[in-house]
C-alpha cells in the first residue's frame, strides 16, 4: 500500500524551497524596515474565535472551515485566516498594556476546505501584517504601503483597488437602501445571493458570479452613503496614498469576504492570475477586538497568499537568486575523501556552501555532479595532492586551474567576491 498527500495539499520539495525562502526573506526585510515584529500563533483555535470574528454568514465559516471535536468535547478549528488569531493573542496576553501601537506580521499555513484551484489549496500559506491600537487613517495607508513595497520589491505589476465599507453609523442605513434595490432584482440573482440579500446584503456585491454582477450593475454605492467620519477617514487615506506615490482605483463594489471590516477595504489584483485575480488585501476592523471579548480597539491589517504570489513571479519570468553550490571538493581515494569532508565542514562554518562525495564515485562522476549542482569551484585532491599538501582548484566558469596550498585554501575562498546571483552569505567570513 502506498500513500499520497491529501487532495488540496502539496509537498514543498527541495528544488522549490529556495524560492519560498527567498520570498520569505523579502517579506521579512520589508516588515522589519516598517518595524513590524513577527508573531506565531497555534494552527488551531476554539471554533468561536473564527465564527464570532469572521462572521457566521461568510463562506469561510459557513462552508470552508476544518472543524473537529477533540477528546475533551471542545470544538476546534484549523485556522482559515490569521487576523482573528492575532487579535485573540493580543487580548489574551494584554498587549495593549505595553502601551503604544502593536505592529506584528506573520507567515504561515492556513486551512480552508474549498475546491482546489489555481493558487488556492486546502492547506495554503499567507503572509500579512496587523496594526492594532491606532485609529489614524495614516495607519491604513502604512499597511497598504507595506504590501505595495513587497510587490514592488519583487517587480510585480498589480493594481490597488480601494473602497470604504462605512461604519456602524452609516452601514445600517446603506443596508436598507441596498436591500430595497436587491429586492427589485431578486429573481435575477443566484440562489446564494438571494439568501445573502436577506442576511448580509453587502456580500452580494462581493459575488464573482456573472449573473450577480449583471443584476447588481446599478446597485447603490456605499460611497454615496458614508457618514461624515467615514468620508473624512477615506479622504485622508487617499491623501496619504497620494503622498506616498501609490496609485489606486476606487472600486465601490469591493467589500472583501469577511464581516469584521469597517471603513477602509483594499485589494491588490494581478492580470497574471486570470479570473482569480486577487493577490491579497485587507482593511480596517475596529470592532473585532470587542467581538472577541476585549476592549474596543481600532486596528487595520492585510493578508496575501504565498502560492499565488509565486505563480505571478514564475509567469513574469522573475529571476530567483541562485542556490548554486560554491565549492565541490573531490577526493580520489579513501584518505583524500576523508580530508575532503573535513575541508567541506571548515568552509561551511565560514558560511561558504560546500559539498563532497559520500559514495566513492570516480573523478569523472564527481565532476559531473559538481557541474550538475552548479558549483563555482571544484577542489581536486588525490594521492599526489595529499603528498604535496597542495590542492588543484578549478574555476568552473573559465576552466582555469591553479595549485593552492592546503593551509591557504580557506583564506583563498574567503577572499573571493560574493556571487551576484546567490541568496546566501557565501564567501563572507563570520569573523
Amino acid at each position: 500500500m502506498t500513500f499520497k498527500s491529501i487532495k488540496g495539499t502539496k509537498d514543498l520539495l527541495p528544488d522549490e524551497s529556495g524560492r519560498w525562502l527567498h520570498l520569505e526573506a523579502v517579506i521579512r526585510e520589508v516588515m522589519t524596515a516598517y518595524r513590524y515584529a513577527e508573531i506565531r500563533t497555534p494552527t488551531f483555535e476554539e471554533t468561536a474565535v473564527f465564527s464570532r470574528g469572521i462572521g457566521e454568514e461568510t463562506d469561510i465559516v459557513g462552508k470552508e472551515m476544518y472543524t473537529f471535536t477533540d477528546k475533551g468535547g471542545s470544538s476546534l478549528t484549523l485556522r482559515p485566516e490569521m487576523t482573528a488569531s492575532v487579535v485573540r493573542a493580543y487580548i489574551q496576553h494584554s498587549l495593549a498594556e505595553q502601551g503604544g501601537v502593536t505592529k506584528v506580521y506573520y507567515i504561515g499555513p492556513m486551512y480552508r476546505q474549498e475546491r482546489p484551484q489555481a493558487g488556492r489549496l486546502r492547506q495554503f500559506h499567507q503572509f500579512g501584517a496587523e496594526c492594532i491600537g491606532a485609529a489614524a487613517p495614516a495607519c491604513d495607508a502604512d499597511i497598504i504601503a507595506i504590501a505595495a513595497d513587497i510587490y514592488a520589491r519583487l517587480g510585480i505589476r498589480c493594481t490597488l483597488k480601494l473602497n470604504s465599507v462605512g461604519d456602524p453609523v452609516c452601514r445600517p442605513k446603506y443596508r436598507e437602501v441596498l436591500q430595497a434595490y436587491l429586492a427589485g432584482v431578486h429573481d435575477r440573482l443566484t440562489l446564494e445571493s438571494q439568501r445573502r440579500a436577506e442576511t448580509n446584503p453587502m456580500r452580494v456585491l462581493d459575488s464573482k458570479a456573472p449573473q450577480d454582477i449583471d443584476a447588481t450593475m446599478d446597485a447603490p454605492s456605499i460611497l454615496d452613503h458614508l457618514s461624515d467620519e467615514s468620508r473624512a477617514h477615506f479622504d485622508a487615506v487617499r491623501a496619504c496614498l497620494d503622498d506616498f506615490g501609490i496609485p489606486y482605483v476606487i472600486d465601490p463594489r469591493l467589500v472583501r469576504g469577511l464581516d469584521y471590516y469597517t471603513k477602509t477595504a483594499f485589494e491588490f489584483v494581478s492580470t497574471d492570475l486570470g479570473s482569480q485575480d486577487a493577490l491579497g488585501g485587507g482593511g480596517r476592523y475596529d470592532g473585532l477586538t470587542e467581538q472577541l471579548g476585549g476592549k474596543a480597539t481600532p486596528a487595520v491589517g492585510f493578508a496575501a497568499g504565498m502560492e499565488r504570489l509565486l505563480m505571478v513571479l514564475e509567469k513574469s519570468g522573475y529571476t530567483f537568486p541562485s542556490d548554486a553550490l560554491s565549492v565541490y571538493i573531490v577526493g580520489l581515494d579513501e584518505r583524500s575523501r576523508r580530508w575532503s569532508h573535513v575541508q567541506a565542514v571548515r568552509l561551511r562554518r565560514e558560511g561558504i556552501p560546500a559539498e563532497c562525495d559520500f559514495t566513492g564515485r570516480s573523478l569523472k562522476a564527481q565532476m559531473r555532479e559538481a557541474n550538475k549542482r552548479g558549483a563555482r569551484h571544484v577542489v581536486i585532491v588525490g594521492e599526489e595532492e595529499m603528498a604535496s599538501q597542495r590542492a588543484i582548484v578549478k574555476t568552473m566558469e573559465t576552466g582555469e586551474q591553479q595549485s593552492i596550498e592546503f593551509a591557504s585554501l580557506l583564506s583563498y575562498f574567503l577572499r573571493l567576491p560574493v556571487s551576484p546571483n546567490s541568496d546566501a552569505s557565501a564567501y563572507v567570513s563570520t569573523h
